[in-house]
């Protein structure tokens, strides 16, 4: 059955976090080519709503559509503007309680707050919004470093681009990473990307005259399934271990331990999801060593076990 994903459209909404979740959600279908979800649009009444970029749409549907929908999503907006505007009225805050999955993009976490939708859960948000979103809302759990955020039923992203983030990942939450590695090769954008929006904040860009450590990132990624310390790192990279240490973060916005963690991780799911290989063998190939220390780590990045994980999200 196709999933419906409804996009409830507010004024002064982001241009590109409405059209991310139509051309996301769009691209995602089978191997034979059967679409996986339906993108609707809804506003308040059914009527035109303005965005920050000064033109208007139409929304097809009303808030009732919410009724039929497997997930509402909700734009990022003008914060200020919307907040000021009184955009989060009584009856769209009534109306996006108790869905089976809700999710925004950027600003749109303002909406899912004043709703109480996040209350006592952790969320994120545009890094530029993050110090006003959590004077307004101290509530919620927020942490504006991650590009978005999973808690089940309620997901959140940071700024813009991060919502094509969070599409991803639900797509592959749904359906696994062969469909949302197809998805954002169709899309032209990488399936996954490394550290959170820490790296996107404005401030001084490093001084990379004497080479960053993007060969050297490469090079991990090629020998995931060996030991890799930091002296070893630094090593290739030509680097000390401090100048090493502080260009990868500045680069990445994680720590390379974090980073190399996150990538052995992502690549175990990977082997989990396309292999028959057993936990062992995918413990050593993505560099864990054993299956204890693998599923220490899964379960610390996804919340369950190899095994667990792989009857959720094999498919035939």
């Amino acid at each position: 059955m196709v999933h419906r994903i409804a996009v409830v459209v507010l004024n002064h909404f982001a241009p590109l976090d409405l059209g991310v979740p139509g051309q996301v959600f769009w691209a995602a279908e089978t191997r034979d080519g059967e679409k996986l979800y339906e993108v609707v649009t809804c506003s308040e009444g059914r009527v035109p709503v303005r965005c920050s970029a000064g033109y208007s749409v139409l929304p097809d549907h009303d808030l009732d559509v919410l009724d039929t929908a497997d997930t509402v999503l909700v734009p990022g907006i003008h914060a200020g503007r919307a907040m000021r505007d009184g955009t989060i009225s009584a009856t769209l805050r009534d109306a996006l309680q108790g869905r089976p999955r809700t999710m925004s993009i950027c600003t749109g976490s303002y909406v899912l707050a004043a709703a109480g939708l996040l209350d006592g859960r952790p969320a994120t948000t545009h890094w530029r919004e993050a110090a006003r979103f959590a004077a307004l809302f101290p509530q919620v759990k927020l942490d504006p470093d991650v590009l978005f955020v999973d808690d089940g039923d309620v997901l959140t992203s940071a700024g813009v681009a991060a919502g094509m983030d969070l599409c991803l990942h639900v797509i592959r939450r749904d359906h696994g990473s062969e469909v949302a590695n197809r998805t954002a090769r169709r899309c032209v954008m990488p399936p996954w990307r490394d550290g959170g929006q820490a790296q996107y904040i404005d401030r001084h860009l490093p001084d990379v005259s004497g080479g960053g450590t993007a060969a050297t990132r490469d090079w991990m990624l090629a020998h995931l399934d060996t030991p890799l310390d930091l002296s070893l790192l630094a090593e290739h990279a030509r680097m000390s271990v401090r100048t090493f240490t502080r260009r990868f973060r500045e680069e990445t916005g994680v720590s390379p331990a974090r980073w190399l963690t996150g990538q052995r991780v992502q690549h175990a799911r990977h082997l989990l999801e396309t292999t028959d290989l057993g936990v062992e063998e995918v413990a050593r190939q993505a560099g864990f060593g054993t299956a204890v220390s693998l599923r220490q780590h899964l379960h610390a990045a996804v919340g369950v076990a190899p095994l667990a994980y792989r009857h959720t999200f094999r498919r035939a």
